[in-house]
This record gives structure tokens, sequence and C-alpha cells, in this order.
């Protein structure tokens, strides 16, 4: 039995793994943001905001959601999304806005949530 599930695991996790890399967000959405609230990015920002966006997934205090299927066209981003929540995963779809002002508009499909992001700026030269 242990023959075969280690492999079978392995061969999950691969899978998993690729199909989490298939479809990633675009470069220009990943970025450090605050939600609602333009980002001092001073270290000061309150966390319960802040929300980090990476090719591959969206991490937030409220869930970890990886990106599914994605979809651009021009500004807007259309995207497939897995949530983990303590009661279970749930998927949904949402769009992005990328506005010129640095700030992100983001809407669940069904209009239930709506946020603005601002983007932290990239600080330079630092010892971070």
């Amino acid at each position: 039995m242990t023959k075969i599930a280690f492999p079978l695991i392995g061969l999950i996790a691969i899978l998993a793994l690729s199909s989490a890399h298939a479809n990633p967000a675009p470069d220009e959405l990943a970025g450090t943001y605050t939600q609602n609230v333009p980002c001092k990015g001073d270290g000061t920002d309150r966390t319960e905001l802040q929300v980090t966006i990476s090719p591959e997934r969206i991490d937030s205090k409220i869930s970890v959601c990886t990106f599914q299927k994605v979809k651009q066209d021009g500004s807007q981003i259309d995207a497939q999304l897995e949530c983990r929540f303590p009661s279970g995963p749930v998927i949904g779809n949402v769009t992005f806005n990328i506005k010129p002002n640095n700030t992100v508009a983001f809407v669940d499909r069904d209009k239930n949530y709506q946020s603005t992001l601002y983007r932290c700026s990239k600080r330079t030269g630092s010892s971070e």
C-alpha cells in the first residue's frame, strides 16, 4: 500500500503546483497593498489592511487565495480564485482594474465585496 501511496501523493503535489503556476496573474498586479486606505509604506500600516499579491497567490489577514484562471484585457484582469478559509475552500471570480493613480479596484463577480487596493511604493536603497 505505501509503495503506491507515496508516489501518488507526490504526483498529486506536482499536479497541484503545476496547475497553480499554469495561469499566473500578470506581473503588473504583483505587489504589496493596503485595502481602502492609502499605504504609508513606513511599517506603520495596520496588518489587517495589508494585502500581498504575487503571480501565484494573494495573501491577506482573511485568507490565502491562489489564482486558478486569469484573463487580462488591457488594465482589467478577470480571475478565478480558490481561497482557503477555516470552514473550507471557496472558489470565486473577481475583477481587478489597474488604475493609473497606483491603485487597483477590486470587485467580486456578484459585487458583494468591493475594495480599492493602494499600492505600497517599492523602497529603493533601504536596508530592509
